[in-house]
Protein backbone atom coordinates (compact mmCIF):
# COMPACT_ATOMS: atom_id res chain seq x y z
CA UNK A 1 0.00 0.00 0.00
CA UNK A 2 1.18 3.52 -0.70
CA UNK A 3 0.26 5.58 2.36
CA UNK A 4 -0.20 9.26 1.63
CA UNK A 5 0.70 8.98 -2.02
CA UNK A 6 -2.52 10.68 -3.17
CA UNK A 7 -1.04 14.09 -2.44
CA UNK A 8 2.00 13.30 -4.57
CA UNK A 9 0.32 12.08 -7.76
CA UNK A 10 -1.25 14.83 -9.84
CA UNK A 11 -2.90 15.13 -13.25
CA UNK A 12 -0.66 16.63 -15.87
CA UNK A 13 -2.99 19.37 -17.10
CA UNK A 14 -2.35 22.91 -15.84
CA UNK A 15 -5.13 24.21 -13.66
CA UNK A 16 -7.52 26.80 -15.00
CA UNK A 17 -6.08 30.28 -15.12
CA UNK A 18 -8.10 33.35 -14.16
CA UNK A 19 -8.48 35.86 -16.96
CA UNK A 20 -11.10 38.59 -17.17
CA UNK A 21 -11.92 38.38 -20.87
CA UNK A 22 -9.01 37.01 -22.91
CA UNK A 23 -6.99 33.78 -23.17
CA UNK A 24 -3.81 33.76 -21.07
CA UNK A 25 -0.30 33.66 -22.38
CA UNK A 26 0.54 29.94 -22.53
CA UNK A 27 3.81 30.21 -20.63
CA UNK A 28 2.25 32.30 -17.87
CA UNK A 29 -0.55 29.75 -17.65
CA UNK A 30 2.01 27.09 -16.76
CA UNK A 31 4.25 29.14 -14.50
CA UNK A 32 1.62 30.87 -12.43
CA UNK A 33 -0.87 28.12 -11.84
CA UNK A 34 -1.12 25.37 -9.25
CA UNK A 35 -2.33 21.86 -9.94
CA UNK A 36 -5.78 20.51 -9.27
CA UNK A 37 -6.04 17.25 -7.29
CA UNK A 38 -5.76 14.39 -9.74
CA UNK A 39 -7.50 11.15 -10.43
CA UNK A 40 -6.52 8.32 -12.68
CA UNK A 41 -7.73 4.80 -12.85
CA UNK A 42 -9.82 2.62 -15.01
CA UNK A 43 -12.10 -0.32 -15.41
CA UNK A 44 -14.66 -1.35 -17.95
CA UNK A 45 -15.93 -4.23 -19.99
CA UNK A 46 -15.02 -5.97 -23.20
CA UNK A 47 -11.83 -7.46 -24.57
CA UNK A 48 -8.90 -5.95 -26.41
CA UNK A 49 -8.10 -6.89 -29.96
CA UNK A 50 -5.24 -9.08 -31.09
CA UNK A 51 -4.73 -12.66 -32.21
CA UNK A 52 -1.98 -13.58 -29.77
CA UNK A 53 -2.74 -15.10 -26.38
CA UNK A 54 -2.79 -12.72 -23.37
CA UNK A 55 0.62 -12.02 -21.93
CA UNK A 56 2.55 -12.96 -25.08
CA UNK A 57 5.21 -10.28 -25.66
CA UNK A 58 4.84 -7.84 -28.51
CA UNK A 59 7.37 -8.28 -31.29
CA UNK A 60 9.53 -5.21 -31.81
CA UNK A 61 9.94 -3.95 -35.36
CA UNK A 62 13.41 -3.29 -36.62
CA UNK A 63 13.98 0.38 -35.81
CA UNK A 64 17.00 0.66 -38.10
CA UNK A 65 16.73 2.20 -41.53
CA UNK A 66 19.24 3.03 -44.21
CA UNK A 67 20.31 6.64 -44.69
CA UNK A 68 22.80 7.16 -47.48
CA UNK A 69 23.53 3.45 -47.26
CA UNK A 70 24.30 3.59 -43.50
CA UNK A 71 22.06 1.78 -40.92
CA UNK A 72 20.59 4.33 -38.47
CA UNK A 73 18.34 3.58 -35.47
CA UNK A 74 15.32 5.91 -35.42
CA UNK A 75 11.70 6.07 -34.29
CA UNK A 76 10.92 8.81 -36.81
CA UNK A 77 8.78 6.61 -39.07
CA UNK A 78 6.66 5.47 -36.09
CA UNK A 79 6.21 9.01 -34.78
CA UNK A 80 5.39 10.41 -38.20
CA UNK A 81 2.33 8.15 -38.43
CA UNK A 82 1.13 8.71 -34.84
CA UNK A 83 1.52 12.49 -34.37
CA UNK A 84 -1.45 13.45 -36.61
CA UNK A 85 -3.73 11.50 -34.22
CA UNK A 86 -2.84 13.60 -31.15
CA UNK A 87 -4.66 16.90 -30.54
CA UNK A 88 -4.60 19.85 -28.14
CA UNK A 89 -7.76 20.53 -26.12
CA UNK A 90 -8.57 23.99 -24.77
CA UNK A 91 -11.24 24.22 -22.09
CA UNK A 92 -12.96 27.37 -20.87
CA UNK A 93 -15.28 27.95 -17.94
CA UNK A 94 -16.78 31.02 -16.30
CA UNK A 95 -16.52 31.54 -12.55
CA UNK A 96 -18.76 33.92 -10.64
CA UNK A 97 -16.80 35.80 -7.98
CA UNK A 98 -18.15 37.08 -4.70
CA UNK A 99 -16.82 40.10 -2.85
CA UNK A 100 -15.07 37.87 -0.32
CA UNK A 101 -12.94 36.48 -3.12
CA UNK A 102 -11.09 39.80 -3.36
CA UNK A 103 -8.49 40.79 -0.73
CA UNK A 104 -9.97 44.28 -0.44
CA UNK A 105 -13.33 42.75 0.42
CA UNK A 106 -11.93 41.94 3.85
CA UNK A 107 -13.07 44.60 6.41
CA UNK A 108 -9.53 44.80 7.81
CA UNK A 109 -8.17 45.78 4.38
CA UNK A 110 -10.96 48.31 3.86
CA UNK A 111 -10.05 49.93 7.19
CA UNK A 112 -6.55 50.72 5.95
CA UNK A 113 -6.98 51.01 2.19
CA UNK A 114 -10.54 52.24 1.72
CA UNK A 115 -13.25 50.75 -0.52
CA UNK A 116 -12.41 47.91 -2.85
CA UNK A 117 -11.64 48.92 -6.44
CA UNK A 118 -14.11 47.95 -9.15
CA UNK A 119 -13.42 44.33 -10.07
CA UNK A 120 -14.98 41.99 -12.63
CA UNK A 121 -17.76 39.79 -11.26
CA UNK A 122 -16.97 36.97 -13.68
CA UNK A 123 -13.66 35.51 -14.74
CA UNK A 124 -13.00 33.24 -17.70
CA UNK A 125 -10.67 30.39 -16.81
CA UNK A 126 -8.80 28.47 -19.45
CA UNK A 127 -7.07 25.10 -19.23
CA UNK A 128 -5.03 23.02 -21.64
CA UNK A 129 -4.73 19.28 -22.18
CA UNK A 130 -4.26 16.71 -24.92
CA UNK A 131 -6.41 14.08 -26.59
CA UNK A 132 -6.24 11.20 -29.04
CA UNK A 133 -8.36 10.72 -32.18
CA UNK A 134 -9.67 7.17 -32.00
CA UNK A 135 -12.52 6.68 -34.48
CA UNK A 136 -15.22 8.50 -36.43
CA UNK A 137 -14.55 11.94 -34.98
CA UNK A 138 -14.34 10.67 -31.39
CA UNK A 139 -11.56 11.88 -29.09
CA UNK A 140 -10.31 10.00 -26.03
CA UNK A 141 -8.90 12.11 -23.19
CA UNK A 142 -8.89 12.47 -19.39
CA UNK A 143 -11.96 13.49 -17.43
CA UNK A 144 -9.98 16.13 -15.54
CA UNK A 145 -9.15 17.82 -18.86
CA UNK A 146 -12.82 18.59 -19.56
CA UNK A 147 -14.46 18.55 -16.13
CA UNK A 148 -16.53 21.68 -15.45
CA UNK A 149 -15.84 23.23 -18.86
CA UNK A 150 -18.38 25.55 -20.49
CA UNK A 151 -16.68 25.38 -23.87
CA UNK A 152 -14.18 23.02 -25.50
CA UNK A 153 -11.98 23.66 -28.54
CA UNK A 154 -9.58 21.31 -30.23
CA UNK A 155 -6.54 22.03 -32.39
CA UNK A 156 -5.42 19.22 -34.67
CA UNK A 157 -2.21 18.53 -36.55
CA UNK A 158 -3.84 19.72 -39.77
CA UNK A 159 -3.88 23.23 -38.19
CA UNK A 160 -7.66 23.27 -38.08
CA UNK A 161 -9.64 24.22 -35.00
CA UNK A 162 -12.67 22.12 -34.10
CA UNK A 163 -15.43 22.58 -31.58
CA UNK A 164 -16.05 19.43 -29.60
CA UNK A 165 -18.75 18.26 -27.22
CA UNK A 166 -18.65 15.76 -24.37
CA UNK A 167 -20.13 12.34 -25.20
CA UNK A 168 -19.54 10.84 -21.78
CA UNK A 169 -17.23 10.99 -18.79
CA UNK A 170 -16.10 8.43 -16.22
CA UNK A 171 -14.55 10.17 -13.19
CA UNK A 172 -13.84 6.81 -11.52
CA UNK A 173 -11.25 6.05 -14.20
CA UNK A 174 -10.51 9.69 -15.18
CA UNK A 175 -11.49 9.09 -18.78
CA UNK A 176 -13.74 11.09 -21.11
CA UNK A 177 -14.89 10.79 -24.71
CA UNK A 178 -15.47 13.85 -26.91
CA UNK A 179 -16.89 14.15 -30.40
CA UNK A 180 -16.22 16.75 -33.05
CA UNK A 181 -19.23 19.03 -33.43
CA UNK A 182 -19.52 19.14 -37.22
CA UNK A 183 -17.18 18.09 -40.01
CA UNK A 184 -14.51 15.69 -38.72
CA UNK A 185 -12.72 15.25 -42.04
CA UNK A 186 -8.97 15.51 -41.90
CA UNK A 187 -8.66 13.77 -38.53
CA UNK A 188 -6.49 10.64 -38.41
CA UNK A 189 -7.54 7.91 -35.94
CA UNK A 190 -4.82 5.96 -34.19
CA UNK A 191 -4.86 2.12 -34.10
CA UNK A 192 -5.21 0.49 -30.69
CA UNK A 193 -2.47 -1.76 -29.36
CA UNK A 194 -2.61 -4.50 -26.72
CA UNK A 195 -1.15 -3.13 -23.49
CA UNK A 196 -1.30 -6.54 -21.77
CA UNK A 197 1.66 -7.68 -23.86
CA UNK A 198 3.97 -4.90 -22.74
CA UNK A 199 7.10 -5.95 -20.86
CA UNK A 200 9.29 -3.99 -18.48
CA UNK A 201 11.91 -2.25 -20.56
CA UNK A 202 9.79 -2.01 -23.72
CA UNK A 203 10.31 1.28 -25.55
CA UNK A 204 7.32 3.64 -25.43
CA UNK A 205 6.69 7.10 -26.87
CA UNK A 206 4.63 9.87 -25.24
CA UNK A 207 2.93 12.44 -27.48
CA UNK A 208 1.04 15.50 -26.26
CA UNK A 209 1.12 19.26 -25.80
CA UNK A 210 3.33 19.86 -22.73
CA UNK A 211 3.31 23.38 -21.26
CA UNK A 212 1.35 24.58 -24.28
CA UNK A 213 4.43 24.68 -26.52
CA UNK A 214 2.81 22.47 -29.16
CA UNK A 215 2.62 18.77 -29.94
CA UNK A 216 5.85 17.18 -28.74
CA UNK A 217 7.36 13.70 -28.61
CA UNK A 218 9.37 12.05 -25.81
CA UNK A 219 10.69 8.52 -25.53
CA UNK A 220 11.34 6.18 -22.63
CA UNK A 221 10.64 2.67 -21.45
CA UNK A 222 7.97 0.83 -19.48
CA UNK A 223 9.25 1.24 -15.92
CA UNK A 224 6.50 -0.80 -14.22
CA UNK A 225 3.08 -2.31 -14.88
CA UNK A 226 -0.01 -2.89 -12.81
CA UNK A 227 0.25 0.14 -10.54
CA UNK A 228 -3.20 -0.57 -9.14
CA UNK A 229 -2.95 0.80 -5.59
CA UNK A 230 -1.95 4.44 -5.95
CA UNK A 231 -5.22 5.58 -4.31
CA UNK A 232 -5.94 8.43 -6.68
CA UNK A 233 -9.22 7.09 -8.09
CA UNK A 234 -11.42 4.05 -7.63
CA UNK A 235 -9.96 2.05 -10.51
CA UNK A 236 -6.34 2.16 -11.57
CA UNK A 237 -3.90 -0.23 -13.25
CA UNK A 238 -1.32 2.19 -14.56
CA UNK A 239 1.62 1.77 -16.85
CA UNK A 240 4.57 3.59 -15.28
CA UNK A 241 7.04 5.15 -17.70
CA UNK A 242 10.11 7.37 -17.63
CA UNK A 243 9.15 9.02 -20.94
CA UNK A 244 8.97 12.71 -20.06
CA UNK A 245 5.36 13.73 -19.27
CA UNK A 246 4.64 17.31 -18.27
CA UNK A 247 1.74 19.66 -17.55
CA UNK A 248 -0.54 19.64 -20.57
CA UNK A 249 0.23 16.03 -21.53
CA UNK A 250 -2.96 14.80 -19.82
CA UNK A 251 -5.07 12.81 -22.26
CA UNK A 252 -2.23 12.43 -24.74
CA UNK A 253 -1.00 9.21 -26.31
CA UNK A 254 1.48 6.64 -25.06
CA UNK A 255 2.36 4.51 -28.09
CA UNK A 256 4.41 1.44 -28.80
CA UNK A 257 7.18 1.14 -31.34
CA UNK A 258 4.54 -0.29 -33.66
CA UNK A 259 2.76 3.08 -33.60
CA UNK A 260 -0.22 1.71 -31.69
CA UNK A 261 -1.99 3.38 -28.74
CA UNK A 262 -1.12 1.47 -25.59
CA UNK A 263 -1.94 4.13 -22.97
CA UNK A 264 -3.49 7.50 -22.12
CA UNK A 265 -1.00 9.74 -20.28
CA UNK A 266 -2.66 10.84 -17.05
CA UNK A 267 -0.54 11.62 -13.99
CA UNK A 268 2.95 12.42 -12.75
CA UNK A 269 4.50 11.78 -9.36
CA UNK A 270 5.33 14.68 -7.07
CA UNK A 271 6.33 17.34 -9.62
CA UNK A 272 9.36 19.32 -8.50
CA UNK A 273 10.81 16.37 -6.61
CA UNK A 274 10.49 13.06 -8.43
CA UNK A 275 11.42 13.08 -12.11
CA UNK A 276 10.53 10.77 -14.97
CA UNK A 277 7.76 8.98 -13.06
CA UNK A 278 4.65 9.19 -15.20
CA UNK A 279 1.51 7.09 -15.30
CA UNK A 280 -0.73 6.11 -18.21
CA UNK A 281 -4.08 4.31 -18.30
CA UNK A 282 -3.46 1.12 -20.32
CA UNK A 283 -5.32 0.80 -23.60
CA UNK A 284 -6.86 -2.52 -22.60
CA UNK A 285 -8.77 -0.67 -19.86
CA UNK A 286 -9.35 2.59 -21.70
CA UNK A 287 -10.80 1.03 -24.84
CA UNK A 288 -13.82 -0.78 -23.30
CA UNK A 289 -14.60 2.30 -21.21
CA UNK A 290 -14.52 4.43 -24.36
CA UNK A 291 -16.82 2.00 -26.18
CA UNK A 292 -19.28 1.91 -23.28
CA UNK A 293 -19.36 5.71 -23.07
CA UNK A 294 -20.00 6.00 -26.81
CA UNK A 295 -22.74 3.37 -26.81
CA UNK A 296 -24.42 3.99 -23.44
CA UNK A 297 -23.06 7.23 -22.00
CA UNK A 298 -21.91 5.36 -18.87
CA UNK A 299 -19.78 2.41 -17.76
CA UNK A 300 -21.32 -0.81 -16.44
CA UNK A 301 -18.83 -2.22 -13.93
CA UNK A 302 -19.12 -5.63 -12.34
CA UNK A 303 -19.21 -6.21 -8.61
CA UNK A 304 -18.94 -9.21 -6.30
CA UNK A 305 -20.57 -7.62 -3.26
CA UNK A 306 -17.62 -8.24 -0.93
CA UNK A 307 -15.06 -6.32 1.09
CA UNK A 308 -11.48 -7.37 0.40
CA UNK A 309 -8.06 -6.88 1.95
CA UNK A 310 -4.41 -7.41 1.04
CA UNK A 311 -2.56 -10.16 2.91
CA UNK A 312 0.89 -9.60 4.36
CA UNK A 313 2.96 -12.32 6.12
CA UNK A 314 1.92 -11.16 9.61
CA UNK A 315 -1.79 -11.18 8.77
CA UNK A 316 -1.40 -14.58 7.10
CA UNK A 317 0.17 -15.91 10.31
CA UNK A 318 -2.60 -14.44 12.48
CA UNK A 319 -5.25 -16.07 10.26
CA UNK A 320 -3.36 -19.39 9.97
CA UNK A 321 -3.01 -19.05 6.21
CA UNK A 322 -0.24 -21.00 4.44
CA UNK A 323 1.04 -17.94 2.58
CA UNK A 324 0.32 -14.28 1.82
CA UNK A 325 -0.76 -15.03 -1.74
CA UNK A 326 -4.22 -14.02 -2.89
CA UNK A 327 -6.78 -11.51 -1.62
CA UNK A 328 -8.70 -11.94 1.64
CA UNK A 329 -12.50 -11.68 1.71
CA UNK A 330 -13.37 -9.79 4.91
CA UNK A 331 -17.11 -9.29 4.40
CA UNK A 332 -19.85 -10.60 2.13
CA UNK A 333 -22.93 -8.50 1.46
CA UNK A 334 -26.12 -10.40 2.26
CA UNK A 335 -28.03 -11.43 -0.90
CA UNK A 336 -25.21 -10.07 -3.09
CA UNK A 337 -23.66 -11.95 -6.05
CA UNK A 338 -20.84 -13.47 -3.95
CA UNK A 339 -23.22 -14.52 -1.16
CA UNK A 340 -25.48 -16.30 -3.64
CA UNK A 341 -22.47 -18.15 -5.06
CA UNK A 342 -21.35 -19.32 -1.60
CA UNK A 343 -18.37 -17.03 -0.95
CA UNK A 344 -17.66 -16.52 2.77
CA UNK A 345 -15.67 -14.21 5.03
CA UNK A 346 -12.18 -15.65 5.44
CA UNK A 347 -11.99 -17.06 1.90
CA UNK A 348 -8.88 -16.15 -0.05
CA UNK A 349 -9.37 -15.44 -3.76
CA UNK A 350 -6.30 -16.48 -5.76
CA UNK A 351 -7.56 -16.47 -9.38
CA UNK A 352 -10.24 -14.83 -11.53
CA UNK A 353 -10.95 -16.43 -14.90
CA UNK A 354 -7.50 -17.98 -14.93
CA UNK A 355 -5.63 -14.81 -13.92
CA UNK A 356 -3.71 -14.76 -10.64
CA UNK A 357 -4.58 -11.96 -8.20
CA UNK A 358 -2.41 -10.90 -5.26
CA UNK A 359 -3.62 -7.38 -4.46
CA UNK A 360 -6.99 -5.76 -3.87
CA UNK A 361 -6.33 -3.44 -6.79
CA UNK A 362 -5.82 -6.33 -9.20
CA UNK A 363 -8.98 -8.08 -8.03
CA UNK A 364 -11.09 -4.92 -8.05
CA UNK A 365 -10.01 -4.01 -11.58
CA UNK A 366 -10.54 -7.51 -12.96
CA UNK A 367 -14.06 -7.82 -11.55
CA UNK A 368 -15.04 -4.31 -12.61
CA UNK A 369 -13.61 -4.88 -16.08
CA UNK A 370 -15.66 -8.03 -16.65
CA UNK A 371 -18.80 -5.91 -16.48
CA UNK A 372 -22.23 -6.42 -14.96
CA UNK A 373 -23.98 -9.77 -15.56
CA UNK A 374 -20.73 -11.47 -16.57
CA UNK A 375 -19.56 -14.75 -15.05
CA UNK A 376 -16.45 -14.66 -12.87
CA UNK A 377 -14.82 -18.05 -12.28
CA UNK A 378 -12.96 -17.83 -8.98
CA UNK A 379 -10.35 -20.08 -7.43
CA UNK A 380 -10.43 -19.71 -3.64
CA UNK A 381 -8.58 -21.12 -0.66
CA UNK A 382 -10.85 -22.16 2.24
CA UNK A 383 -10.04 -24.20 5.35
CA UNK A 384 -6.84 -25.52 3.82
CA UNK A 385 -8.43 -26.58 0.53
CA UNK A 386 -8.56 -25.13 -2.98
CA UNK A 387 -12.07 -24.68 -4.39
CA UNK A 388 -13.71 -23.16 -7.46
CA UNK A 389 -16.79 -20.94 -7.58
CA UNK A 390 -18.69 -19.23 -10.40
CA UNK A 391 -20.27 -15.85 -9.63
CA UNK A 392 -22.78 -13.97 -11.77
CA UNK A 393 -21.62 -10.40 -11.22
CA UNK A 394 -23.90 -7.55 -10.25
CA UNK A 395 -23.58 -3.94 -11.36
CA UNK A 396 -21.40 -1.56 -9.37
CA UNK A 397 -23.59 1.27 -8.05
CA UNK A 398 -22.62 4.91 -8.39
CA UNK A 399 -20.22 6.11 -5.67
CA UNK A 400 -21.88 7.49 -2.54
CA UNK A 401 -20.77 10.27 -0.22
CA UNK A 402 -18.29 9.29 2.47
CA UNK A 403 -19.09 9.39 6.14
CA UNK A 404 -18.90 12.98 7.38
CA UNK A 405 -17.46 14.21 10.68
CA UNK A 406 -19.17 12.77 13.77
CA UNK A 407 -21.71 14.74 15.72
CA UNK A 408 -20.73 16.01 19.19
CA UNK A 409 -19.91 13.33 21.75
CA UNK A 410 -22.52 12.41 24.36
CA UNK A 411 -21.93 13.46 27.95
CA UNK A 412 -20.41 10.19 29.21
CA UNK A 413 -17.00 8.85 30.15
CA UNK A 414 -15.65 6.32 27.59
CA UNK A 415 -13.03 3.63 28.24
CA UNK A 416 -9.36 4.04 27.27
CA UNK A 417 -7.15 1.16 26.12
CA UNK A 418 -3.57 1.59 24.82
CA UNK A 419 -4.29 4.61 22.63
CA UNK A 420 -7.91 3.68 21.88
CA UNK A 421 -10.93 5.41 23.36
CA UNK A 422 -13.84 2.93 23.38
CA UNK A 423 -17.54 3.04 24.11
CA UNK A 424 -20.59 0.78 23.96
CA UNK A 425 -22.60 0.34 20.78
CA UNK A 426 -25.48 2.49 22.02
CA UNK A 427 -28.25 3.99 19.83
CA UNK A 428 -26.64 7.39 20.43
CA UNK A 429 -23.27 6.18 19.12
CA UNK A 430 -24.88 4.39 16.16
CA UNK A 431 -26.53 7.65 15.14
CA UNK A 432 -23.46 9.74 15.93
CA UNK A 433 -21.09 7.66 13.77
CA UNK A 434 -23.68 6.56 11.17
CA UNK A 435 -23.13 2.88 11.97
CA UNK A 436 -25.09 0.41 9.81
CA UNK A 437 -28.29 -1.00 11.27
CA UNK A 438 -27.08 -4.56 10.67
CA UNK A 439 -24.35 -4.13 13.30
CA UNK A 440 -25.99 -5.42 16.49
CA UNK A 441 -22.98 -5.98 18.74
CA UNK A 442 -19.45 -4.63 19.12
CA UNK A 443 -17.35 -1.85 20.61
CA UNK A 444 -17.21 1.65 19.13
CA UNK A 445 -13.87 3.44 18.65
CA UNK A 446 -14.49 7.05 19.70
CA UNK A 447 -10.88 8.20 19.61
CA UNK A 448 -7.40 7.10 18.45
CA UNK A 449 -4.17 8.54 19.88
CA UNK A 450 -2.05 9.84 16.94
CA UNK A 451 1.17 7.97 17.79
CA UNK A 452 -0.36 4.77 19.14
CA UNK A 453 -0.04 1.29 17.58
CA UNK A 454 -3.77 1.50 16.80
CA UNK A 455 -3.17 4.63 14.72
CA UNK A 456 -0.29 2.90 12.94
CA UNK A 457 -2.73 0.07 12.12
CA UNK A 458 -5.12 2.66 10.57
CA UNK A 459 -7.94 2.32 13.08
CA UNK A 460 -10.29 5.31 12.84
CA UNK A 461 -12.86 7.07 14.98
CA UNK A 462 -16.26 5.53 14.23
CA UNK A 463 -14.90 2.02 13.60
CA UNK A 464 -16.73 -0.81 15.36
CA UNK A 465 -14.59 -3.63 16.77
CA UNK A 466 -16.52 -6.89 16.29
CA UNK A 467 -13.89 -9.48 17.25
CA UNK A 468 -10.52 -9.73 18.95
CA UNK A 469 -8.37 -12.72 17.97
CA UNK A 470 -11.44 -14.34 16.33
CA UNK A 471 -13.56 -13.97 19.51
CA UNK A 472 -16.69 -11.73 19.35
CA UNK A 473 -16.88 -8.80 21.81
CA UNK A 474 -19.86 -6.77 23.00
CA UNK A 475 -18.45 -4.29 25.52
CA UNK A 476 -15.27 -2.29 26.21
CA UNK A 477 -14.73 -4.27 29.44
CA UNK A 478 -14.89 -7.60 27.59
CA UNK A 479 -12.53 -6.29 24.90
CA UNK A 480 -10.10 -5.06 27.58
CA UNK A 481 -9.99 -8.42 29.34
CA UNK A 482 -9.32 -10.34 26.13
CA UNK A 483 -6.73 -7.74 25.11
CA UNK A 484 -4.81 -8.14 28.36
CA UNK A 485 -4.85 -11.93 28.10
CA UNK A 486 -3.58 -11.93 24.51
CA UNK A 487 0.10 -12.41 23.72
CA UNK A 488 1.89 -10.75 20.84
CA UNK A 489 0.01 -9.01 18.04
CA UNK A 490 -3.74 -8.42 18.34
CA UNK A 491 -6.06 -9.29 15.45
CA UNK A 492 -9.26 -7.24 15.28
CA UNK A 493 -12.27 -7.63 13.00
CA UNK A 494 -13.55 -4.09 12.39
CA UNK A 495 -16.64 -2.70 10.69
CA UNK A 496 -16.21 0.60 8.85
CA UNK A 497 -19.05 2.22 6.92
CA UNK A 498 -20.94 -1.06 6.68
CA UNK A 499 -18.03 -3.28 5.57
CA UNK A 500 -15.71 -5.38 7.74
CA UNK A 501 -11.95 -5.85 7.48
CA UNK A 502 -9.12 -7.16 9.63
CA UNK A 503 -6.72 -4.91 11.54
CA UNK A 504 -3.49 -6.24 13.03
CA UNK A 505 -2.15 -4.16 15.94
CA UNK A 506 1.51 -4.83 16.59
CA UNK A 507 2.66 -5.04 20.19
Amino acid sequence: MFRGIKANIVPVIPSYSNQAMRPPNVFHLVLLLGLAAGAAGCAGQGQSSGARSPGEPLPHPDLTSLRNGVPVASIADVVEKAVPSVVSIWSTRTVRLESDDFPFGNPLFRQFFGPAPEMPRELHQQGLGSGVVVQGGYILTNNHVVEGADELRMNAANKREYRVKVVGTDPQSDLAVLKVDGDASGLVPIPFGDSSRLRLGDIVIAIGNPLGVGISVTMGIVSAKGRADLHIVDYGDFIQTDAAINLGNSGGALISTRGELIGINTAIANPGHATNIGFAIPSDMARPIMQSLIQHGKVFRGQLGVAIQDIDPELAKALNLPSSEGVLVTDVREDGPASKAGLKRGDVITEVNGRTVNTTGELRNLIAGLGARSIAKLIIFRDGHRQSLSVSLGEMPAPTAQRGPPSPAPNREPTSLEGLTLDDLTPVNKKRFKIADRIKSGVVVTGVAPTSPAAEADLETGDVILEINRTPVSSPAELGQLWKRSKGNVLLLVDRQGWTHYVLIKR
